[in-house]
């Protein structure tokens, strides 16, 4: 049974600028095939067990032929997958959308086209440079420094009126500037570079045909780069972005989808260029016994906490009765996860290790305890109820599972960590941080696991939550 192919624009720069039609067909495909000028971001909205192939088209890099990439979807398809091709910008603004369909089409495949924001508009404006406006352009063409066969017709470029926005053309931008020139285009018309654009690392060089390519060359701008040539690229209407807490400061966030997506997404709201590498996933072992002879329910972790408000719900188990029965908290990230289900910890500990969770509950808690933990999490609790004779039941409810991801280097300015198991998956596949990457980690267990695997500056995050790794970011940079 043939499948089904969407072709997605994926928007340019930051995941975030995806459409919301798009993304929710990304999430629906089980084969994901991407270009490297998307923000891999992106890739954590498929499927946890999509099958993810790049087909990376970047200057100076190998990249897959563009009958291979079609080839690719053909054959995920006719074997009755549901595949996204995820492409930067829009799927036909060089694109090359319409050789893709066109070969589906001679298979008979199913398809559908989600437009994309194209970077010829979203990168100038986010910049503040509007292609479009009333007093000075009323019109904007889109030109690709790359042809077939690699000539441009210069002459009436320069003769058009508007903006001229040029994709692709940093390495070839003195000979667009020169040619404009040559054909008649005034050498003072303004002239913008915006390297990296809609992006936390975007740069913007602004000058004249006559030396936009030596301010470029001299700001050493990168590609992918978008050239905008008109009155308008005079202009600068950037908002005000640039002013929040953690601006210019790039994070890489590790662990399970859920915690990578709740970190992620509070870094980004204070203005940090984020990078998701969801490496583990958190597998249910064993079942919760029944909660009857219980005086306590110790959870050491978020995750715990979760899965117990699902049993209590699979279960019809009515909260009501847990009455009675005290609930602690190793820190006050479990401590708010628990009451998001009406479920308020009784007993949080100053210091958010098993070893003082043992010791608050031993103080307070004359019965027996139950403790849902980790397959291979610490026994610090365990160790500390024993040392003052508190009787419990040590239930092991779930364990982490490393997911099968290609190693990265990560290379930003800081990296999170959110349990020591996550570290392990990180450093076990080959994935490693540069040396001047800082660990931010939570909790001291997980703090003493990247101790093991980097000499690098580790930070411990207070309080344990995204909250805390946030502050404990800002307080570094000062």
């Amino acid at each position: 049974m043939s499948g089904f192919v969407y072709l997605i624009g994926a928007g340019c720069g930051q995941y975030d600028l995806i459409t919301l039609r798009g993304l929710n067909a990304l999430k629906k495909c089980d084969v994901v095939v991407y270009d490297a000028l998307i923000d891999e971001n992106l890739l954590e909205y498929a499927p946890e067990n999509a099958e993810i192939i790049c087909v990376g088209k970047r200057a100076g890099k190998h990249s897959a032929a563009q009958d291979e990439i079609n080839a690719i979807l053909v054959e995920k398809a006719l074997d009755g997958h549901t595949a996204a091709r995820l492409k930067g910008g829009d799927p036909f603004v060089f694109g090359r959308g319409g050789e893709e369909i066109s070969e589906l089409q001679k298979h008979g495949i199913a398809y559908e086209v989600i437009p994309g924001i194209s970077s010829s508009i979203a990168v100038p404006g986010l910049a503040g440079i509007p292609v479009t406006h009333r007093q000075t352009s009323r019109s904007f063409h889109v030109i690709t420094a790359h042809t077939a066969d690699g000539t441009q017709d210069f002459a009436q470029y320069a003769g058009l009126g508007g903006t001229l926005v040029f994709l692709m053309g940093l390495n070839k931008l003195g000979e667009i500037a020169g040619s404009l020139i040559n054909a008649g285009k005034p050498c003072i018309t303004s002239a913008a570079v915006i390297s990296e654009g809609c992006t936390a690392k975007q740069r913007v060089v602004r000058g004249t045909l006559a030396d936009i390519a030596e301010l470029a060359e001299k700001a050493e701008m990168t590609a992918p780069a978008v050239i905008v040539i008109g009155e308008t690229a005079a202009l600068d209407f950037s908002g005000t972005a640039g002013t929040l807490s953690l601006s210019g400061v790039s994070v890489t966030v590790t662990g399970t989808r859920k915690f990578t997506e709740k970190v992620g997404a509070l870094l980004e709201s204070e203005g940090a260029d984020v990078r998701r590498y969801s490496n583990i996933t958190i597998t249910k072992i064993r079942d919760i016994p029944p909660l009857d002879g219980y005086d306590c329910i110790a959870f050491t972790s978020s995750y715990g906490a979760e899965i117990f408000i699902e049993h209590c719900k699979s279960n019809r188990i009515d909260l009501r009765t847990l009455a009675g029965v005290k609930i602690a908290a190793v820190g006050s990230g479990t401590a708010e996860t628990l009451a998001s289900a009406g479920i308020y910890a009784d007993i949080v500990p100053e210091k958010y290790t098993v070893r003082d969770l043992g010791e608050a509950i031993a103080d307070s808690v004359k019965g027996r305890v139950l403790v849902l933990r980790a397959e291979l999490g610490s026994d610090g609790l365990n160790k500390a109820l024993c040392e003052r004779g508190t009787a419990f039941d040590d239930v092991k409810i779930y364990d982490t599972v490393s997911r099968e991801l290609p190693p990265v280097a990560a290379d930003t300015d800081y990296i999170v960590f959110g349990s020591s198991s996550g570290v392990e998956s990180f450093f076990g596949n080959g994935s490693t941080i540069h040396a001047d990457t800082k660990a931010v980690c939570i909790g001291a267990q997980t703090a003493e696991t990247a101790r093991k695997h980097t000499d690098n500056t580790i930070i411990t995050a207070f309080p344990h939550s995204a909250a805390g790794v946030a502050e404990a970011i800002k307080e570094d940079r000062k």
